[in-house]
């Protein structure tokens, strides 16, 4: 993993502060009141752009990124983008979360940040995904690659078990999200399962919990299951692959453990 520096540190707090708002703003907002996110995102898209922007400028000005470290963006980026249409969400089954993992996991929180939010976007415009979706899916996957870069730094067999583990526990949070994002418009008042605006927030999260359950829960398990099976089968190359790239670009210094 790879060190971040204080200017990153801020920009991804407050990007996460900015993105969590945008994620349970609808809690606070009464489902009759006709507000629904093809209203609001663009606004959540409009903000996370400078977002993705400071993040990028802050790692500059850390050294956590250089021109090299930006065309390595490019290259996973455009890998995301084209070998996500292999599964495009059909039955939950997502093949490109693992990559944004494993990306993650070599470059630092930061690089991931950024990488879940390109990678989201190539490929929407690829797929002919946009919508008003689309601003969560970036902000959901880019959480993704960045917990990655977060983790302990563990190698071996023993990082690939993290991983796969981070991936299963990741892809269910990151679906828990997306529910979050549209659950108090989706689903009307009245049912057992609705956003109640007078009720609490823990009787509204256990109203979602039921929700997510009762909807999404088999696609949540399937995007886990595959990104945890792709990480186990490719985590290996795939690491050493993009650690010795890393090196040679000079993203990190060597050390003789990793060169082992």
């Amino acid at each position: 993993m790879i060190a971040i520096g204080r200017r990153s540190v801020v920009a991804l707090a407050v990007s996460g502060v900015i993105g969590l708002a945008a994620f349970t703003w609808p809690l606070v907002v009464a489902p009759a009141s006709d507000i629904a996110h093809g209203g609001d995102a663009p606004w959540t898209f409009a903000l996370l752009l400078p977002l993705v922007l400071a993040v990028v400028l802050a790692e500059l000005s850390d050294k956590g990124m250089d021109s090299k470290a930006i065309a390595m963006l490019g290259v996973l980026s455009a890998l995301g983008a084209a070998i996500r249409p292999l599964g495009p969400g059909t039955a939950g089954i997502e093949t490109v979360f693992f990559l944004m993992v494993l990306g993650g996991r070599v470059f630092g929180p930061g690089f991931g940040f950024v990488l879940g939010n390109t990678t989201l976007f190539a490929s929407a415009l690829l797929t002919g995904g946009v919508g008003p979706w689309l601003p969560y899916q970036m902000l959901g996957a880019a959480w993704v690659a960045l917990g990655a870069g977060l983790l302990p730094r563990w190698r071996g067999k023993a990082e690939i078990a993290l991983l796969a583990a981070y991936g299963v526990m990741s892809s269910l949070v990151y679906g828990f999200l997306l529910n979050l994002s549209f659950w108090p418009f989706a689903v009307g008042e009245g049912t057992s399962v609705s956003f109640d605006p007078d009720s609490s927030p823990g009787t509204n999260l256990v109203r979602l919990a039921a929700f997510t359950l009762a909807t999404s829960l088999g696609w949540d398990l399937m995007r886990a299951v595959t990104t945890a099976v792709l990480v186990a089968v490719t985590g290996p190359v795939l690491l050493r692959t993009l650690r010795r790239a890393a090196r040679k670009a000079a993203f990190e210094p060597v050390s003789n453990k990793e060169l082992a």
